[in-house]
């Protein structure tokens, strides 16, 4: 065999394996995770490839569409908006969208994301022109809840879903900033003026229960002081009664006796002969009956005095 031969041999098979081996590679596709090829066969949709080994008909399936089924963030652009109270405002926003059925996000639109954002604009158009201008800025929430609910139930034929919707920026005019600023800070002072107001009356409310309180407790001390005063000269009265008495009553014991007697004559002939030297001593004239000028009868004449009220006492 020649060598011309064994050359158009080799260059067969080398070939064969060259139209194989482009068979082969044209024939299986490996999809990336997150990923979905939509596959036609004569221009037309045959099947959509998932992640992992896919095979295809070579020269008859090709990949038409490489779709992502990862969430993506897109910038809605500013736009101008009116509120219920014909404010003009500029909204922009940003807008997380999910691709869910990749057919349908593939033949249903031309591009999906272009026409999310502006289903995404004049949704959110419409729902702040249900709006005034000062809830625009406290209910938020209920328009990205909104707008997204909105744009969700347009877009389900699309094949994608909206994940969130979130305005970054609302900007009202400058007169309509300066009027607000003026607002803001009237209303702080007011706030201001109230709290102050508050602290007073709070401080006098304080200050008029200290006094009241004082009040109390000074009059509660001195009733006190009383009390305590008048049980005090209440038992020294009692006290001096029983220490009179228990005189008395040592006194009556002691004259019921011969030594007793003997001391009360003598403690009276005592006080007879004082009381007229005091009457002596005050007066230059002192007439004294001759039969009572001497100590003895001045006795006699008091024990006298005490033996009849002994008896009386005795008879009684």
């Amino acid at each position: 065999m020649d060598s011309g031969l064994m050359g158009v041999i080799f260059n067969f098979w080398t070939g064969l394996a060259i139209l194989i081996f482009i068979v082969i590679k044209s024939s299986v596709k490996f999809v990336p995770q997150n990923h979905a090829y939509v596959v036609e066969r004569f221009g037309k949709y045959n099947k959509t490839m998932v992640a992992g080994l896919n095979i295809l008909f070579p020269f008859i399936d090709k990949v038409a569409y490489n779709q992502s089924l990862k969430e993506h963030a897109f910038d809605v652009p500013s736009q101008a908006a009116i509120t219920k109270d014909n404010i003009s405002l500029v909204v922009d926003g940003v807008l997380y969208l999910k691709l869910l059925d990749p057919y349908k996000a593939s033949y249903g639109v031309d591009n999906y994301v272009y026409a999310v954002s502006q289903l995404a604009q004049t949704t959110m158009r419409s729902e702040i022109g249900k709006i005034d201008l000062d809830k625009t800025f406290e209910e938020r929430e209920s328009l990205n809840v909104n707008i997204v609910n909105a744009i969700n139930t347009a877009s389900e034929p699309w094949g994608v879903q909206v994940m969130r919707y979130e305005i970054k920026d609302i900007e009202p005019p400058r007169t309509i900033l300066e009027a607000m600023e003026r607002q803001m800070k009237a209303e702080r002072e007011k706030r201001a003026t109230i709290l102050e107001s508050e602290g007073e009356r709070q401080s006098a409310i304080n200050i008029a229960e200290g006094d009241k309180r004082a009040q109390v407790l000074a009059a509660e001390a001195d009733k006190a002081e009383q009390i305590l005063r008048a049980e005090g000269e209440a038992k020294a009265i009692v006290a001096v009664a029983d220490a009179n008495a228990q005189a008395l009553e040592t006194v009556g014991r002691v004259a019921n006796t011969n030594e007793g007697q003997k001391a009360i004559q003598l403690d009276l002939a005592t006080s007879a002969i004082e009381a007229k030297h005091a009457i002596a001593k005050d007066s230059t004239v002192v007439l004294l009956p001759d039969d009572n000028s001497n100590a003895a009868t001045v006795v006699a004449e008091a024990m006298t005095i005490i033996n009849k009220l002994k008896s009386n006492k005795t008879e009684s």
